[in-house]
């Protein structure tokens, strides 16, 4: 073959690669042209394997016209490339406008557990009654949990509560009483702390009892402490979680860890509702601690958060904090409604 046929054959791939990137409804369409004209695999590509055939002198112009060829293809494709997308972006405001005074879409927002608005809100009064926030293991040893707290083994306290035995004798917490040795043990006084976390009753559950609850407890050591001073910080407490003033009253009951120990109720409407047990700390329990009797005394109580989450939105159901229903923890939002 001459340099003639091959300048024909370059003409025609040339002007038929124009004519099809003219046509190109689209850039990737545009991108298939160059690719079956100009490719490794292109049509010119082949034309171009041949050119080892013809004589040297006809080598140089079948190579330029090539060169020439592609390079029309190529801006030919890069012009209609970018018109294609000109007429793309001149027609978003038709096919893609947005109304942008129409409210957006309305995602689900999440919400704060209950039982946890009211342990951040018992918090925040307890700090500002000049209390600490305390902590302790949920896994206890008999002595925390029980011993210190003058419930020895032979004791009938012990049947009052189910426990969680595990199989190295320690056991899960029944109770947050046993912060109350681990501050004192501490020897920092006076003691001003509230605990609030999980505690744990091998118990039946039902409507009003759970295996698994949150208490709070109490303690304050000091000097001189009496019952007087008890019952207006427990007053101050129920007047910032209820929101009003509460009516209160003692009621003489007994608690191994406290002595005198005092059941506080609460009015509501016409009715005393039992709230929590509370009284002065026992001397034992003080000595256990590390603690001098002689010169220090103090109170405490407890309270399980659960009863105050029920007490306050009116739930009949303790369950349902751990039952994982969303449409339940949808009606709570921060801090709850009065």
């Amino acid at each position: 073959m001459t340099g003639q046929p091959m300048l024909e054959q370059i003409e025609a791939l040339r002007a038929e690669a124009l004519a099809a990137v003219a046509v190109a409804g689209t850039p990737d369409a545009v991108r298939t042209v160059l690719g079956e004209h100009l490719g490794k695999k292109g049509r010119l590509q082949e034309v171009l394997r041949r050119i080892g055939s013809l004589a040297p002198a006809e080598r140089g112009p079948v190579g330029q016209a090539a060169n020439a060829a592609r390079g029309a293809i190529e801006a030919a494709a890069e012009a209609r490339e970018r018109a294609l997308r000109e007429a793309s972006e001149s027609n978003l405001a038709e096919s893609e406008w947005v109304d942008a005074t129409l409210p957006g879409t309305r995602r689900p927002a999440g919400s704060i557990h209950p039982v946890s608005a009211m342990i951040r809100e018992v918090e925040d009064v307890f700090l500002g009654m000049g209390f600490d926030l305390a902590d302790g293991p949920w896994v206890e040893d008999d002595w925390h949990n029980f011993t210190a707290l003058n419930v020895p083994p032979d004791h009938p306290a012990r049947d009052l509560q189910d426990t969680f035995w595990l199989e190295d004798g320690n056991l899960l917490r029944t109770h947050t009483s046993p912060v109350q040795i681990r501050l004192m043990a501490r020897g920092a006084l006076p003691i001003r702390s509230v605990a609030i976390g999980r505690v744990f009753r091998n118990e039946t559950t039902d409507a009003t009892h759970e295996h698994t609850f949150h208490q709070i407890e109490g303690l304050l050591v000091d000097r001189e402490v009496s019952v007087g001073h008890m019952v207006f910080v427990l007053r101050t407490f129920l007047r910032e979680i209820f929101a009003q003033e509460v009516e209160v009253r003692l009621r003489p009951s007994y608690f191994p860890f406290v002595e005198p120990g005092f059941e506080l109720d609460v009015r509501r409407g016409d009715a005393w509702l039992e709230l929590l047990g509370c009284g002065l700390v026992h001397p034992r329990v003080l000595v256990a601690g590390g603690v001098d009797r002689s010169r220090y005394s103090g109170f405490a109580f407890g309270l399980g958060i659960d009863r105050l989450v029920l007490l306050r939105h009116g739930i009949e159901d303790i369950r349902h904090f751990t039952g994982g229903d969303l449409r339940f923890l949808r009606l709570f939002r921060w801090g709850g409604a009065r």
